[in-house]
């Protein structure tokens, strides 16, 4: 004997279609784009390629995550709710992944645009801090240990204008105590710290790419006080996208907050 539903479409029994192929499709581009942007940084700091190939990995990936996010904003316009096909949360989830990944590329770009393409800055640009124990580690790098001039400073200017170097009520000992500590507290890699001459030199390396940018910073006395400047060089790229200056302000700053 037949059911009484049997011939009845109920729509708590009724099945929806398969998940289509293309909603899977844009997620699982959407990580990989994500997965390549990020390894092409890391992959140059681990050394598994030039860092001029890592840009190469990350505008493929940008590419691809643009790819993607188109793929899944169809893909979640088709699936919606109320929609027979099955496959909006993966749509969803893929879109949010590439919008992500394609806005810190965007705001990487725009950064880059905004700034100077320089890559030596200093809190003097008429005698900036030199370099002295940091320079045979420095032997070959592409950018010179050397001050650009009165063009780099132009350039500063422009870009950061409100850089200046700190003036501490302390004296010069008591100033390069502190910081010598606050560089340490940065995780920076102390190569010289000279309170003879007043100059600490250090090395930092960036998250992502793993760039190698050298630091010295700089106490002379100044009335009962002392002044800090800080000069950040990086040793490989023509722009910095902004890193350095950032460096020293966050310094800088934490020098000033530093009891």
């Amino acid at each position: 004997m037949n059911h009484p539903l049997g011939s009845i479409h109920h729509p708590l029994v009724s099945k929806r279609s398969p998940m289509p192929v293309f909603v899977l499709l844009g997620f699982c581009v959407a990580v990989l784009a994500a997965l390549t942007v990020m390894l092409s940084g890391l992959g140059s700091r681990w050394g598994w390629w030039d860092f001029r190939t890592g840009f190469t990995v990350l505008k493929w990936g940008g590419i691809g995550s643009i790819a993607a996010a188109a793929a899944s904003l169809i893909s979640a316009v088709l699936t919606r709710p109320g929609r027979a096909r099955r496959g909006f949360i993966p749509a969803l989830a893929g879109l949010v992944i590439s919008l992500v990944v394609v806005g810190v590329l965007l705001n990487w770009m725009g950064t880059a645009r905004r700034v100077p393409p320089i890559h030596d800055i200093t809190t003097d640009t008429v005698n900036p801090p030199a370099f002295v124990a940091i320079l045979p580690l420095r032997a070959g790098a592409p950018n010179p240990a050397q001050y650009g001039g009165p063009t780099i400073a132009a350039l500063q200017q422009v870009g950061y204008p409100n850089l200046k170097p700190e003036v501490l009520e302390i004296p010069p000992d008591q100033a390069f105590d502190r910081a010598l500590k606050v560089a340490h507290d940065m995780g920076w890699e102390i190569v010289a710290s000279n309170p003879a001459e007043g100059r600490i030199e250090a090395t930092d390396t960036t998250f992502w790419f793993g760039f190698k940018d050298d630091i010295v910073v700089r106490i002379t006395p100044i009335g009962s006080g002392s002044r800090v400047d800080v000069r950040s060089v990086s040793r490989v790229g023509r722009s910095d996208v902004g890193t350095n200056a950032a460096r020293i302000q966050k310094y800088l700053k934490r020098l000033k907050q530093q009891p």
